[in-house]
């Protein structure tokens, strides 16, 4: 315990100088406006922003990028409130009782509520991440390639089994990330693969091509199909602050929505999204009078929007232990420290404490930035709202343009930025998540190097991952895990948890 104070004394240290608070504040600030306005999400957002953080140091650019992640879970609650449209997929569920408040003229209760509960749970969040970060990484380093590697599976079945549509297609989309991963030159022969002939690719597919292809380009040809109808609520927002009676509603969703998300948010291939779902189900369970959710029930706002922002925030816990992105915004973290010669995994709070607990430290003040900035502000985001798409894609598009220019000052990249971007709307119109993609991308890589360790070790057995118990738990879970997910009655649930979504 006494060690755990002196990491986060460290951290706080690192994270209050005044140019790293001022890049968590620019990070919350521009995370809170993506997830208003509904068009372009974290991930092509922190693409975007990729190049401008080769001139600031590690810690700083690791602390905005994180703050434009766990602000967008904010932002996304005032669009779902105020307009019925979800900033981000982890406020779906926010707009089912959060729109009916404002109708009845209790925006502002619910606005308030929503802060207040991802306040809390996102401090909680960040003590569990500073709790579990030593005793995790320590059980890391007893991983070998082996381990690894069939962590990585785990990781990606888990992808699967959280991806909306069927299995076999979600399975299908993860191949083919592997696949574009295995592009470029082979380190040990040489030789390149899958190229074609063509130099441009001779070094592989950047990250940020393919992130910014199929999440932003493909986000923006999404939203210009499909017809405006934006409900900014017409009545009176009211006061921020809840009273007695509604603090006395919310504070066990608040704390439950807390637990469940922090635990959801630990699940590699994208846990955090269940937890919303999973906390409205069980405050609809647990009420006296279920009806009263979809017509504008407090703890409908207060729980989900507790679980989004915690399962945000313990979703670092994969990436800074164990080195493996639990989803695609956390693979672009991968890409972010790999451009700063950051190897993510164990080894960085035994090499790099400050930035390790630099970074987690600044979460808590980012949350704090987060409260200060969307409760005074909301008339701002209210006006920002009414700004029409068709307006706003051109600059979008420019900014995406540029980012993805500036990486390699290649203008290659951006014609295959523009080609994974027709691609990726392609997918989603046959009913393919494009999520799991570039998780398959990040991991195919780290998938590949440590497959190969472990076959050189054993002179090539492939009986090596299976002979060492904790490898061949892993693929076991794995294989039940898929089993289960292709189950008739699973498959009913999975469809059912993601209807609102889709």
């Amino acid at each position: 315990m006494f060690d755990l104070w002196n990491n986060l004394a460290l951290g706080l240290g690192v994270a209050l100088s005044l140019k790293n608070v001022g890049l968590c504040f620019l990070g919350c600030l521009i995370g809170t406006l993506i997830g208003v306005l509904p068009g372009v999400g974290p991930i092509a957002t922190i693409t975007m922003l990729l190049p401008i953080t080769f001139g600031i140091d590690p810690v700083g650019a690791l602390i905005m990028l994180a703050g434009i992640y766990y602000g967008a879970q904010y932002g996304g609650s005032t669009t779902a409130i105020l307009v019925n449209i979800p900033g981000e997929a982890t406020a779906v569920v926010t707009t089912l009782d959060g729109h009916q408040m404002a109708k009845q003229g209790r925006a502002g209760v619910a606005l308030g509520i929503a802060a207040i509960g991802s306040f809390f749970a996102g401090s909680v969040a960040t003590l569990i991440i500073a709790a579990l970060a030593t005793p995790l990484t320590r059980m890391a380093l007893l991983f070998g390639p082996a381990d690894y590697f069939s962590l990585m599976v785990l990781g990606l079945m888990f992808a699967v089994v959280l991806a909306r549509g069927s299995v076999p297609k979600a399975i299908a989309v993860i191949l083919v990330g592997i696949l574009l991963s295995t592009v470029g030159t082979d380190l040990e022969s040489g030789e390149e693969r899958l190229t074609f002939g063509w130099s441009e690719i001779s070094d592989g597919i950047d990250v940020a091509v393919i992130a910014m292809g199929m999440f932003g380009f493909a986000e923006i040809l999404r939203n210009l199909e499909a017809p405006e109808a934006r409900d900014v609520v017409k009545a009176k927002i009211g006061s921020l602050l809840p009273n007695r009676a509604d603090f006395s509603q919310s504070a066990a969703p608040i704390a439950r929505g807390t637990l469940l998300g922090s635990v959801l948010g630990l699940l590699p291939g994208n846990g955090a999204v269940l937890g919303p779902f999973a906390s409205y189900s069980l405050e609809k369970k647990l009420a006296q009078d279920p009806s009263r959710f979809g017509r504008g029930a407090i703890e409908g706002v207060a729980g989900p929007e507790s679980a989004n922002n915690a399962g945000a925030q313990t979703a670092f816990i994969p990436l800074l232990t164990l080195g493996i992105p639990p989803n695609a915004v956390m693979a672009l973290m991968v890409g972010a420290m790999t451009i700063h010669g950051i190897v993510p995994g164990p080894q960085i709070m035994t090499k790099q404490p400050q930035l390790f607990w630099g970074m987690i430290a600044s979460m808590w003040i980012g949350n704090l930035m987060l409260l200060i900035i969307n409760l005074p502000l909301i008339g701002l985001w209210v006006r920002f709202l009414k700004v029409p798409y068709r307006l706003m894609f051109p600059s979008i598009l420019l900014l995406c343009c540029i980012g993805i220019y500036s990486i390699n000052n290649s203008p290659i990249d951006v014609v295959m930025t523009a080609g994974f971007g027709l691609f990726g709307y392609a997918i989603v119109k046959f009913g393919f998540e494009p999520a799991p993609l570039l998780l398959g991308f990040v991991l195919g890589k780290l998938m590949e190097e440590k497959l190969r360790q472990a076959l050189v070790i054993s002179r090539g057995s492939f009986m090596a991952f299976v002979e060492r118990p904790l490898s061949a738990s892993l693929l076991l879970v794995s294989l039940v895990l898929v089993i289960i997910a292709v189950l008739p009655s699973i498959r009913k649930t999975r469809e059912e948890a993601f209807q609102e979504a889709d």
